[in-house]
């Protein structure tokens, strides 16, 4: 098995039609993926193996009016059951925060549940810095 992490390019959604089951929270929506490629701001790290994307680390960079460099939110780290408990999170992680640092990233940052044990153990674990205070999450419908 060959074993490669690498970010998708703007034309490479058709890699989005092999996944295993369980990288992604729902199955995949083509024109959508090929809609998130086409955006230079968003970023999809992929660990293939054989050509399956067995892992993945979706973030966007962006700028905001106050601050001096991009920032970049780390959406999702998402690694097939499979694959998991082999450093491929880890891996999948610090190829992220290098694609944010060649962006010219001052920050990259992400949020999770502080239930969600192997997240807490992954952010931890990349050198993540666990802020202080306590975040409340808050969701609109927009539908």
């Amino acid at each position: 098995m060959t074993l490669e992490i690498r970010p998708l390019a703007a034309d490479e959604a058709e890699l989005l039609g092999q996944v295993a089951a369980d990288v992604f929270d729902d199955p995949i929506v083509p024109a959508r993926a090929r809609e998130f490629l086409a955006d230079r701001h968003h970023h999809l790290m992929v660990a293939l193996a054989d050509g399956v994307v067995v892992g993945m680390v979706s973030a966007v960079d962006y700028l905001h009016p106050d601050k001096a460099d991009p920032e970049l939110w780390i959406n999702e780290v998402g690694v097939a059951s499979s694959h998991r408990g082999q450093g491929l999170g880890q891996a999948l992680l610090q190829a992220t925060l290098a694609l944010g640092r060649e962006l010219g990233c001052g920050v990259a940052w992400v949020a999770t549940d502080r239930g969600n044990t192997p997240a807490m153990r992954l952010y931890a674990a990349a050198g993540g810095a666990e802020e202080p205070q306590d975040t409340v999450l808050f969701t609109f419908r927009l539908e």
